[in-house]
């Protein structure tokens, strides 16, 4: 089966272009008139033929072995999450058709959304796209932007007041991009995939960068610097715990280590506030 978009092809393609020759021991000479590896070096250093290679950059084979693509996977250089998500796309699966159900309406389980309420920390439910499905008033005081409705990825790309509040906003950008791409796996004939994906990649010359990357990347636990306008410069653990019971939603929270300058702001922050959960 050949119908429907490359994926493994596009994948394999983008991330060999960012491979250089010097990375893998290959000695340069001459001009090189494409970014990164060519074909034939990729199929010599895995082990396997140019044609066959070939074949699976161009679509016409969907389906490698494992042991295919994880000897692909070591001459891209291709951490943890990236080899994953190659062997994700090569998987034998049938292909969904147009006929599937649509996916039903990401609904906040009652119990996350009194509990979000209750926190006394920032606190918001993500769905599988990175919209804000939940937030408490202490999160949306945090940014206007963690509130129920919004997309995380169209705040970051395309509102100036998102950006603000991270010194490093690109860089953080590029992590989301990439988790935003572990997240949908091969589901890109979504609806709301499609929607996202254009409206960036016509808005924002950066996200279009980097979604050309094609980088793969989970969203984990790691500490956030945020310039608050009001209170000053917060440094937060963020926490993302998966829900059960929803697929796709993963609860997202902010916390200071105690006795810290960030603690005492965030407290300020809250003093003139009253939780409550946005839905």
């Amino acid at each position: 089966m050949t119908d429907g978009p490359n994926l493994l092809g596009d994948y394999v393609r983008a991330r060999r272009e960012l491979v250089t020759p010097e990375q893998v021991g290959i000695p340069v000479m001459g001009v090189r008139r494409v970014p990164g590896l060519r074909r034939e070096e990729v199929a010599m250093l895995a082990g396997i033929s140019v044609d066959y290679y070939l074949r699976l950059e161009q679509g016409r084979d969907r389906n490698p072995s494992v042991q295919v693509l994880e000897s692909i996977a070591r001459v891209l250089r291709l951490d943890e999450d990236a080899t994953a998500h190659l062997l994700l796309l090569g998987a034998d699966r049938p292909r969904r058709h147009r006929t599937r159900p649509r996916p039903r309406k990401e609904t906040v389980p009652s119990s996350i959304a009194k509990l979000v309420a209750t926190l006394q920390i920032p606190a918001l439910v993500e769905g599988r796209y990175f919209d804000v499905l939940a937030a408490n008033t202490l999160a949306t005081a945090l940014s206007p932007r963690f509130t129920a409705g919004a997309n995380r990825l169209l705040s970051l790309f395309l509102d100036p007041a998102e950006q603000a509040l991270y010194p490093y906003w690109e860089g953080a950008a590029g992590g989301m991009v990439a988790g935003f791409r572990e997240s949908v796996g091969t589901d890109t004939d979504d609806p709301r995939f499609i929607e996202l994906v254009g409206e960036l990649s016509l808005a924002s010359p950066l996200f279009s960068r980097l979604w050309a990357r094609h980088d793969v990347q989970a969203c984990e636990a790691a500490p956030k610097h945020i310039e608050h306008p009001q209170v000053g410069g917060l440094q937060l653990n963020r926490e993302r715990l998966s829900i059960d019971g929803a697929p796709g939603q993963t609860l997202v929270v902010y916390h200071p280590d105690p006795g810290t300058d960030s603690a005492d702001r965030l407290a300020l922050l809250a003093s003139v506030i009253q939780p409550s959960v946005r839905m």
